[in-house]
């Protein structure tokens, strides 16, 4: 486990130093945004967070009453 965790953190780094590197003139968040996409994105995040939190308040609560009987 700790080996996975260190080379993840490796990963991570190194993914990091390589989009530092590379400097478009516009980024992909700016061009969205003037398009106006980037509200669908994040509507379309929201929803999927959403149905997950609800998902496991759900599950939370079947375990529960599995567990009473």
């Amino acid at each position: 486990m700790k080996y996975f965790l260190s080379l993840l953190a490796l990963l991570a780094c190194l993914t990091s130093q390589v989009t530092l590197a590379q400097t478009p003139s516009t980024t992909m968040a700016d061009q969205m945004r003037s398009d106006g996409r980037i509200y669908v994105v994040i509507a379309v995040l929201l929803t999927i967070l959403a149905g997950l939190v609800l998902y496991l308040v759900r599950l939370e609560k079947k375990i529960k009453t599995l567990e009473k009987e």
